[in-house]
């Protein structure tokens, strides 16, 4: 979210061709890439089908190779792609080695927006399909939900998913959207105790509001796993809790991607000082 004020003129971004998302291309910020001083990232929101499906290879690599996720196959989607129904309604934003003369570009970290006017087209948010949500209707038209983040196990040092959120930041002002909803994931390779765990510690720490309540619609059975594991936070779970994130509520089981999902969200408004300054125009 998985799965954030000076406001400029909203700008809703579209996986075509386009003046502003082509703008967006050449401005694009670039970054070493750390002990390959020939390489450069870059950070760009997806404008073409093939720069979607890149994502989408990155997706199904981390997610059906690594992780052993059942994926939806949708018909006519290619082999070693990870397609759903929402990915049409999507932005798609992607962190890629920048493109040489010796290589072309390559996607190392990625993830998808659903602004609050394409979640509408789509019939609702993606997190819709685990939890109840209904609490977070007034809400609705300021949310944006991050979903399907992943980066390449050789770029898992901090600098991608940084760069990842710093257009993510940017993109929120552009489009006069404050809050980010998603599913955080933790893996459930011991059957829900660490979930269970985790889950026990954020309630104490990190609870939304209660009027904001998420209710899991194939809830995780919390009350049958250990809940006093000393656990930590998956990374990217813990970097949405250091920008401000809260949990609303228990933990899904999502049986398919093989994962306890715990509904979060975050308000531009709570961000830390040292992030607002990181990832928010002055």
């Amino acid at each position: 979210m998985a799965g954030m004020q000076n406001l400029a003129p909203a700008q809703t971004r579209h996986p075509h061709p386009s003046a502003p998302a082509a703008q967006a291309h050449r401005s694009a910020p670039r970054t070493p890439v750390p002990g390959a001083d020939n390489l450069r990232l870059e950070a760009v929101w997806a404008c073409h089908a093939d720069e979607v499906r890149e994502a989408q290879r990155l997706r199904h690599r981390i997610f059906a190779g690594e992780m052993g996720a059942r994926l939806p196959v949708l018909p006519g989607t290619p082999p070693g792609l990870d397609v759903d129904t929402f990915d049409a309604h999507c932005e798609h934003l992607l962190v890629r080695i920048a493109e040489t003369a010796d290589s072309p570009a390559r996607v190392v970290g990625t993830y998808r927006v659903l602004t609050a006017a394409a979640a509408r087209r789509a019939g609702g948010l993606y997190s819709d399909q685990e939890f109840d949500l209904s609490a977070l209707d007034a809400l609705r038209p300021r949310i944006a939900e991050l979903g399907r983040s992943c980066t390449d196990p050789a770029f898992r040092q901090g600098g991608v998913i940084l760069m990842l959120w710093s257009a993510l930041a940017d993109f929120m002002v552009r489009n006069q959207l404050d809050l980010t909803v998603g599913c955080a994931s933790v893996p459930m390779a011991d059957g829900g105790h660490t979930a269970a765990s985790l889950w026990q510690q954020l309630r104490r720490s990190h609870l939304a509001p209660a009027p904001l309540v998420a209710v899991p619609r194939l809830p995780l059975p919390v009350d049958s796993l250990r809940g006093d594991l000393p656990v930590e936070a998956p990374p990217l779970i813990k970097g949405y809790l250091k920008c401000g994130g809260r949990v609303l509520g228990a933990p899904a089981w999502d049986p398919d991607f093989r994962t306890a999902d715990l509904p979060m969200i975050m308000d531009l408004a709570d961000l830390p000082a040292s992030y607002r300054r990181r990832f928010l125009p002055s």
